[in-house]
C-alpha cells in the first residue's frame, strides 16, 4: 500500500471514529437531559416523566404533579428493591436503566386477589389472578429483641398464610405504639399507616406502609375483611 493510500485509510478511520464518538456523546446527552438525577424536592418534566414510568410498572407514587416527595421517594425505593440496587431513594442512571428494562416484582401467588409481602425485597404486592397491579414500599420485623409486657419478645413477621380478620378506621392503640388503620391478619400483627417506613426491616412485626398508602387501602377498598395475605 503506498503512503497516499495509508493517509487516505487513516484519514477515513479518524473521520469515521469521530462520528461514532459524535453520535455517542450525543446520545448521552440526550439521556442526561431526560434521564438526570432526580431525588427528594426536584421538580419538573423529567420528574412527570419519572412518576408516570413508575405507575406505568405498577409503583404507586400517588399523584402525577411533577413534584419529587416523600410518596415518589417511597416508590422510587420500592423499584430499587425490586432491582438489587442501593436502597437510597434516588433515582440516578442505574434506577432510570432499572425503569427502562421495566423491573416488576414476581408474585407467588397465581389466582385469586392476594395481598402479598415480600420479606426478602421488602416489598407488598397488590396482586390479582397472578398480576402485580400495585407495588408498595414496606418494612416488616426487624428480628431484633425488645421488651413488652414483662417479657422479651422477637420483632418478626412470621412467613404463611392468613386472612384479614379485624380491622380499625381510625388510630388503634397497641402496646407498642398507635396504629394507623390497621387490617390485622396474624393475632396482634396488621398491615398499617407509619410515618416512617425505612429501607430496611425496622418493625416490631407488623408491615408498615406510608400513611396516604393505607388511605389508598381503605378508600379503594383494596383489603376488606378476608383478604388473603400471604408473607413469604
Amino acid at each position: 500500500m503506498d503512503i497516499g493510500r495509508r493517509s487516505l485509510v487513516r484519514g477515513t478511520v479518524g473521520i469515521t471514529t469521530a462520528c461514532v464518538l459524535g453520535v455517542a456523546q450525543g446520545a448521552g446527552s440526550a439521556l442526561a437531559a431526560t434521564h438526570p438525577t432526580l431525588s427528594a424536592g426536584s421538580r419538573g418534566t423529567a420528574v412527570i416523566s419519572l412518576q408516570q414510568r413508575l405507575s406505568a410498572l405498577g409503583y404507586w407514587c400517588g399523584a402525577v404533579d411533577g413534584v419529587f416527595g416523600d410518596l415518589t421517594r417511597q416508590a422510587v425505593v420500592a423499584a430499587q428493591k425490586v432491582a438489587g440496587l442501593t436502597r437510597d431513594g434516588v433515582c440516578g442512571p442505574l434506577t432510570w436503566s432499572a425503569l427502562d428494562r421495566g423491573v416488576r416484582p414476581v408474585p407467588q401467588s397465581r389466582s385469586g386477589h392476594v395481598v402479598e409481602v415480600d420479606k426478602a425485597h421488602q416489598v407488598l404486592l397488590v396482586v390479582d389472578s397472578g398480576r402485580v397491579s400495585r407495588t408498595f414500599n414496606t418494612s416488616t420485623g426487624s428480628g431484633q429483641s425488645y421488651w413488652s409486657s414483662g417479657a422479651w419478645h422477637l420483632a418478626v413477621t412470621p412467613l404463611g398464610t392468613f386472612r384479614v380478620f379485624r380491622q380499625v378506621n381510625g388510630w388503634d392503640a397497641s402496646p407498642l405504639g398507635q396504629l394507623y388503620r390497621p387490617k390485622y391478619f396474624n393475632g396482634g400483627i396488621a398491615l398499617h399507616g407509619y410515618p416512617s417506613v425505612p429501607a430496611y426491616p425496622a418493625s416490631h412485626g407488623c408491615v408498615r406502609v406510608s400513611i396516604p398508602a393505607m388511605d389508598l387501602f381503605w378508600s379503594t377498598g383494596t383489603m376488606p375483611i378476608g383478604t388473603t395475605v400471604l408473607v413469604r
